[in-house]
């Protein structure tokens, strides 16, 4: 198999955080209270990407919050910040944590304590300096071309950069600013600046008459500064120290250099007098092929619904061997998504994890692989449909602040028990009643899924008639509403944590959501699974049989019956008729809207918009027509290409009526009146998630080695199993047994490839370049690599 060449791989970074699970001795607040309000960020380098609830009345703040992202460009330093909001809600930072990103392997899936150390203005540095030396052969004159930097920090909203150059070595200093370059992060400056020295006899044959100086010993200084307007003076921005030896006997020095913090900048405060914060950091970089690269891998992963049992597919089997299965369960949910396999996988390892369970009371209770990729589907599908039901009510609770607290013990003292009870019960009934009677717009992958659960649950346990329901509620209540209420900024339903006292109330909102949902039978669940089918009588139906028709006459009008479904939108040349004339797909219906009546000259139409063309309907009267538009947006309202715009009017006489546009494909001039578009279409590059099952794979091959010695104890001796094999899930050696040794072959081939690539792309690697900056600790292998293209040496 060819290796692709580095130029073509995409180098792809991923984090998952077990960010903060607590802090501990954190210096006491300088007050008679004594006691702070915590919270924590995450930080790439300057900029903050999460942050966690607040903590009150703790100098040992327990946070337990997971964060999952994928980063979007490159840092230097995984940073985390210890803040802390006093009674004028100003933050004050008291620690932090910086990792750099070279040493995050280290700490790989490790519970670790880190002391905090001290933030300064003058250590807080990001970005990077291109920088050009020279040194003229003829006169004594020393160059430096200060050409540009990128990613420097946004300072208090802005950002007006300069910078001060300045030479520096034994009885001398002399210093020189650029322009400021004002509201940029990225200047341009490119200015030349010239500083005299002159040259010993060590550095050329000819002789100068002049007192001689150890070039050497000199340095160049860049420092970038923030020009503000503020009376603390300008703020520190970063630096580097370029020693001139890096001129080489060329005399020319062109670079890319980090920014560096400012030497001796800091408070002198004694480390072990911040406290100490604990993580748990997973973080992973991956390097995707070309797709053809990943098929032997993909297509084992694609039949995993069809492998019988289901636990000796190689899906399943990722689930055995990971430590975690949230590992296994995210990239196996995306890449399934992508490829539309979704129902089929998960029902398989449902159906088996149903047959395993022996009480009908712990069913789904577990962290097993099937709860888990049931989680990370609803949190994908259904992120619109959280947004449609739970974000109005979620929004008016944090803005109306109405106290909910009835535990008698935290109870305020301006506030009534009686009074509080009725807001909560309030809140309760609106949210209950808005999950039970959004089924309409479950989204259709969901509702396969859970209807697969009640299945299996039903089948399993024949006796027991609540299973069916129970075992749907424990999912849609018990792991997806209730998780949304409680932590809303988790779930997009909120653009940060909320207030201390509206976090209660949604806790309270959540727990109550739980007991109800663990106490639902038939008639609360069964929602989202009754609306299987809706007949309408004597429609009419005109369909656009092609674009840019001259005429619309009523001979393109039929009497039709319509059927609609969670699954389709049919329509049938008669009654009770099972074979449909036509059937649209949920899914590939963009919008449904009133048809103006000037179109044809007829009353109560509307059109359902699909990707090739729009069906036009007449109802029999305008309730008619309003019901069928209200039903039908709100069962599509979930699809993931839902249109913003649409033509009221029909494409007549080779224009459009409303707006006279020729273009039948011009895009509509009127917005929808379905809501705003879902939005949800998932972003899922099935190259890049193979790659990561590949990661999981090449970290765990040791468990897959133990898992083939388990399959051939299990085959060879038919006893009692040894303890060491006793976590592995094995109904069939010999069929998992193969799937192993498939799995085996497609890990190693591609294992050889990025040994392959890394090899060559270190060759290729230039440091000083743009992609590969001289950093802190990169200096010296710079020097080496001139040296080895050079005969001059240091």
């Amino acid at each position: 198999m060819i290796v692709t060449p580095a130029a073509e791989l995409i180098p792809l970074q991923f984090m998952r955080c077990r960010i903060i699970q607590e802090a501990k001795n954190i210096p006491p607040y300088p007050g008679p209270n004594r006691m702070r309000d915590c919270y924590c960020t995450v930080n790439l380098d300057q900029e903050e990407v999460f942050r966690t609830k607040i903590i009150e009345k703790s100098l040992c703040p327990f946070y337990g919050e997971d964060f999952y992202c994928e980063i979007p460009r490159s840092f230097r330093h995984l940073s985390f910040y210890i803040f802390d909001r006093d009674v004028f809600r100003r933050d004050s930072s008291i620690g932090k944590v910086a990792v750099k990103k070279e040493d995050l392997q280290k700490y790989h899936g490790k519970d670790t304590w880190f002391q905090l150390q001290p933030v300064s203005a003058d250590s807080e540095v990001q970005g990077k300096v291109h920088l050009e030396l020279r040194l003229s052969e003829v006169i004594t004159d020393s160059g430096v071309i200060m050409l540009e930097c990128q990613g420097l920090p946004i300072v208090n909203g802005q950002c007006d950069p300069y910078a001060a150059v300045s030479l520096l070595g034994p009885s001398r200093s002399e210093a020189k600013k650029t322009k400021v370059k004002r509201k940029t992060n990225n200047p341009q400056f490119e200015e030349v600046f010239y500083f005299e020295v002159t040259r010993p006899l060590s550095y050329t044959k000819r002789q100068f008459d002049v007192e001689e100086e150890d070039v050497d010993k000199l340095a160049l200084r860049v420092d970038l500064w923030n020009a503000s307007n503020l009376k603390f003076g300008d703020e520190f921005l970063g630096g580097v120290r370029v020693p001139l030896r890096a001129l080489g006997q060329a005399g020319v020095h062109d670079a890319w250099y980090f920014l560096q913090p400012r030497e001796n900048g800091g408070k002198t405060v004694k480390v072990e007098e911040l406290g100490s914060l604990r993580l748990n950091i997973v973080y992973t970089e991956d390097h995707v092929f070309p797709s053809e690269h990943y098929t032997p891998l993909r297509d084992l992963l694609l039949q995993s619904a069809n492998v019988g049992p289901v636990s000796a597919s190689t899906a399943h089997i990722l689930g055995e061997v990971c430590r975690e299965k949230q590992e296994a369960a995210i990239p196996l949910v995306r890449l399934f998504l992508h490829y539309g396999k979704i129902v089929p996988f998960i029902s398989a390892i449902a159906h088996a994890e149903v047959n395993r369970t022996q009480d009908p009371n712990t069913i789904f209770r577990g962290n097993s692989l099937t709860s888990k990729c049931i989680d990370e589907t609803m949190k994908l599908a259904g992120m619109h449909y959280l947004q449609v039901t739970l974000k109005p009510i979620i929004d008016e609770i944090c803005a109306e602040h109405k106290p909910c607290e009835i535990d008698p013990v935290k109870l305020k003292e301006s506030e009534n028990l009686e009074t509080n009870r009725e807001n909560l019960r309030h809140y309760v009934d609106r949210i209950f009643s808005v999950i039970t009677t959004s089924g309409v717009r479950c989204p259709t992958v969901m509702c396969d899924i859970f209807f697969s659960l009640r299945e299996s649950a039903a089948t399993r346990f024949e006796v027991d008639q609540d299973v069916r329901y129970t075992a749907v509620s424990s999912f849609i209540f018990l792991r997806f509403f209730a998780p949304a209420i409680l932590s809303p900024n988790l779930f997009h339903l909120r653009p940060h944590h909320p207030d201390p006292a509206t976090s209660r109330t949604l806790t309270l909102i959540s727990k109550t959501i739980q007991t109800l949902g663990s106490l639902a039978k038939s008639k609360s669940v069964s929602v989202f699974f009754c609306f299987q089918s809706r007949d309408q009588t004597r429609p009419r139906i005109c369909i656009r049989r092609a674009q840019g028709r001259n005429r619309f006459g009523m001979k393109n009008f039929k009497k039709r019956w319509f059927r609609l479904t969670n699954h389709e939108f049919t329509y049938h040349k008669t009654k009770g008729e099972l074979e449909a004339l036509c059937s649209i797909p949920i899914e590939n219906i963009l919008a449904v809207e009133r048809l103006e009546e000037e179109s044809f000259k007829m009353k109560n139409m509307f059109q359902v918009i699909q990707p090739e063309r729009a069906l036009y309907i007449q109802a029999n009267n305008c309730v008619e027509a309003r019901d069928w538009i209200d039903i039908l947006t709100k069962v599509s309202q979930c699809n993931r290409k839902r249109l913003s715009t649409y033509h009221p009017s029909a494409y007549l006489n080779g224009h459009w009526l409303c707006c006279k546009l020729s273009a039948d494909a011009a895009p509509g001039c009127t917005p929808c009146t379905g809501g705003l578009p879902a939005n949800i279409q998932l972003d899922v590059d099935g190259d890049r998630e193979t790659e990561r099952i590949y990661s999981l794979f090449s970290t765990y091959m040791t468990k897959l080695i133990k898992m083939q010695e388990a399959c051939g104890s299990k085959s060879v001796y038919d006893g009692p199993e040894q303890e060491e094999y006793s976590s592995f899930v094995i109904d069939d050696p010999q069929e998992t047994y193969k799937t192993l040794k498939l799995i085996v072959s497609a890990v190693q081939t591609l294992e050889q490839q990025h040994t392959k690539y890394k090899r060559d792309k270190f060759k290729k690697t230039k440091i000083g370049s743009q992609e590969h900056p001289i950093g802190d600790k990169s200096f010296q292998c710079y020097i080496r690599q001139q040296s080895e293209s050079s005969t001059y040496s240091i």
